[in-house]
């Protein structure tokens, strides 16, 4: 490990979601995290390009904690993926943490990730998918969440877009439909303001 833990009250929630993201699954990371602010909760995501990369760099633009799984070592020669060795300075310099089980100059595999996934969903309150196609390895998470008692949440997306068809599916399947901060709030169990219906 690398950097330091949040206290044990702390709530931490995994936000995962596809590699290759659109403009809609940036606007929601950017929605959903700035709702979160001033909440103790610590953020979980897996370093990835993509969706799991625009969370920690939102998480850190609104001050939240936040810790990322790599699928390598935690040696600056072998961060997965390398473009994101900057980012991986940035979480821990902001108080967050890089954890790695495997050897700090461990280069990734393959198998890797889905080992990689267990621990983030293990170590995590609730895991949300935010765009994932059928065979995304964020669906892999979400599993883990379930298979460990974990609540499991997904935001809604277009049907036209197969990025879209991993959170709906999880949604048929009974996970909670995340479509605003505090969908997120009350899934973790924070009392939040009554807000009028209008």
């Amino acid at each position: 490990m690398r950097g330091t833990l949040p206290n044990e009250e702390t709530k931490m929630l995994c936000i995962v979601g596809s590699r290759h993201n659109s403009e809609y699954g940036r606007l929601v990371v950017d929605s959903l995290i700035s709702g979160l602010r001033g909440y103790d909760i610590c953020i979980v995501s897996g370093l990835a390009i993509g969706i799991d990369s625009i969370v920690h760099e939102t998480a850190i633009k609104y001050g939240i904690t936040n810790i990322a799984f790599p699928g390598s070592g935690l040696n600056d020669s072998v961060i997965y993926p390398k473009c994101n060795l900057e980012l991986s300075k940035k979480i821990v310099s902001a108080g967050g943490a890089l954890i790695s089980e495997y050897e700090p100059d461990q280069r990734t595999q393959p198998w890797m990730f889905p080992r990689r996934n267990r621990l983030m969903a293990g170590i995590s309150h609730a895991v949300i998918v935010i765009q994932a196609e059928r065979l995304s390895g964020s669906l892999i998470t979400s599993r883990l969440g379930l298979d460990y008692n974990r609540e499991v949440g997904a935001v809604p997306g277009d049907i036209l877009s197969k990025l879209s068809d991993g959170p709906n599916d999880l949604i048929r399947s009974g996970a909670v439909p995340i479509t605003c901060s505090n969908d997120i709030l009350e899934m973790l169990g924070f009392d939040i303001p009554n807000q009028s219906l209008l």
